[in-house]
C-alpha cells in the first residue's frame, strides 16, 4: 500500500481486486451490450421486412380480386344493357313486335358471301 491506513490491509486488498476484476470485464460487458442491441435491431429489421411483404400480398390480392370482380362485372353489365334494350324494344332501332325485313340488297348480299364461303371450302 502506499500509505498507512486504519482499515485492515486485506479489506484494502479485496476492494482492489474487485475494482480491477470489473475494471477488467468492462470490455467483454460492453461487447455483450453491443452485440444484444445489434441482434435486437436486426431481429426489428427482419420483422418490419416480414410484415411490409405480408402487407404487399394482401394489397397484390385486394388488387387482383377487384380486377377479377371487374372483368366478371363487365360481361354482366353488356348483357343487362342487352336485355334491358331487347324489353324496351329498342334492337337497333327497330321495334320487338316486328323483325326487321331484309332488303333485296341485303339479300343479294348474303348469297354473294355464301358463294364465296362455298368456293373457299
Amino acid at each position: 500500500m502506499a500509505f498507512p491506513t486504519s482499515v485492515n490491509d486485506q479489506i484494502t486488498d479485496s476492494v482492489t481486486q474487485t475494482n480491477v476484476k470489473v475494471l477488467g470485464d468492462a470490455p467483454a460487458m460492453a461487447l455483450g451490450s453491443l452485440y444484444q442491441a445489434t441482434a435486437q435491431a436486426l431481429a426489428t429489421a427482419a420483422l418490419n421486412a416480414t410484415s411490409a411483404q405480408q402487407q404487399l400480398n394482401i394489397t397484390a390480392q385486394a388488387a387482383t380480386t377487384m380486377g377479377v370482380a371487374t372483368l366478371y362485372s363487365l360481361d354482366t353489365a353488356s348483357a343487362g344493357k342487352a336485355t334491358e334494350a331487347i324489353l324496351n324494344g329498342a334492337v337497333n332501332g327497330h321495334s320487338a313486335s316486328a323483325p326487321p325485313v331484309a332488303s333485296e340488297t341485303d339479300k343479294a348480299s348474303s348469297e354473294a358471301q355464301a358463294g364465296d364461303v362455298a368456293k373457299s371450302a
